[in-house]
């Protein structure tokens, strides 16, 4: 039986891409990969999350320039884009809070969380944002300095914050804006929550202190908030997603040594990264892929047929199929004058 191209039905439906160095979001026709237009932002743009409620793009602007620890200074604004029109509606300022990152939604409560960095007055937290309102409604300290990437449970009642140097991930009560525990991971970069609630995906170790530790995915039972299994990977890992169809796709950060440096020491030449997929059920690993260079962001379309993979170094996106693990297409993003792909978020057409 002939089975439907994945790229079948999405006319309409729309891919934004954020520009880390542009700075600016792209989007393209999901369809077809037709780029439709292009919205300047504030300085070094990171992470996209779509509210299918407010039909709102959201955006963080991290640094003033640069990246993680090595920046010219932190921002504070997170930038809400109309992506019928392509237009800025509000971009709001979170000071004293600063560079902002991670974004995640409970679109059933209207609330946005954002992670911020930490500073000499206080903490590594989570924003509340109202995304009605588009007002924070207050802050959660999660205990470690840099919070990264933040992922909330499907009951919206329980937050993850990973954290890079800090040797645990955050657990947070959204209810009563606490922190309520902590899972002792060696430092971690992307995580997810399974569809039950039961598991969060945490890629650890961090990429800038892996020597010495085994590259993967831990399993964390959010009953015990313990550490029940690691999906081995042979690079380390960065972005982690979850399908809707139960597929876990991580993104392996691939780097050739140095000439004097060790096999473990994380120095060298970049290579093309890895997209890795496990089921979440069975934790079998089902298939491998090469991307571009330096992997950051995955997403997928909301029927789990196609996989989309931001490279940022290759300032590529990478559309892949995912029933037959290939390669569909690859956006050059740099070609439209806006280089270094990092955030990505599918936008459904409106119903």
């Amino acid at each position: 039986m002939h089975q439907q191209s994945p790229r079948a039905g999405r006319e309409g439906d729309v891919l934004a891409v954020v520009s880390q160095s542009g700075p600016a979001v792209a989007f393209y026709d999901a369809s077809c990969d037709r780029h439709l237009g292009t919205t300047e932002v504030p300085a070094e743009p990171h992470e996209l999350c779509f509210d299918p409620a407010q039909r709102l793009l959201w955006c963080s602007s991290t640094y003033r320039s640069g990246y993680y620890h090595a920046n010219t200074g932190r921002s504070t604004e997170l930038t809400a884009i109309d992506p019928g029109t392509r237009r800025i509606v509000e971009v709001v300022d979170l000071a004293p809070e600063h560079a902002p990152h991670g974004l995640a939604l409970d679109a059933a409560r209207g609330r946005l969380y954002v992670s911020v960095e930490g500073g000499a007055d206080r903490p590594g937290g989570v924003v509340v944002i109202d995304t009605a309102t588009r007002r924070p409604l207050g802050r959660i300290d999660t205990g470690a300095p840099g919070p990264h990437w933040f992922a909330v449970d499907p009951t919206g009642r329980t937050g993850y914050a990973a954290n890079k140097e800090a040797p645990f991930v955050s657990v947070v009560d959204l209810e009563r804006g606490v922190l309520t525990g902590k899972v002792e991971v060696p430092g971690s970069e992307g995580l997810a929550v399974s569809a039950d609630g039961a598991h969060v995906f945490v890629a650890a170790p961090y990429a800038g202190a892996a020597e010495g530790q085994t590259p993967g995915i831990r399993v964390v039972d959010t009953g015990t908030l313990s550490v029940t299994a690691t999906l081995p990977t042979e690079h380390v890992v960065m972005p982690v997603h979850l399908t809707s169809t139960g597929k876990l796709l991580t993104g392996e950060v691939r780097t050739q040594p140095a000439p004097d440096s060790g096999p473990d020491s994380g120095t060298g030449r970049q290579m093309p990264g890895r997209l890795t997929v496990f089921s979440a059920a069975t934790h079998e690993r089902l298939g491998e892929l090469e991307v571009g260079v330096m992997p950051l962001t995955v997403r997928s379309s909301p029927d789990g047929r196609l996989a989309y993979v931001a490279c940022v170094v290759s300032s590529t996106v990478h559309v892949i199929d995912l029933d037959t693990l290939s390669t569909l297409t690859r956006l050059d993003i740099a070609k439209r004058g806006v280089p270094g792909a990092h955030g990505l978020a599918y936008i459904p057409r409106p119903a």
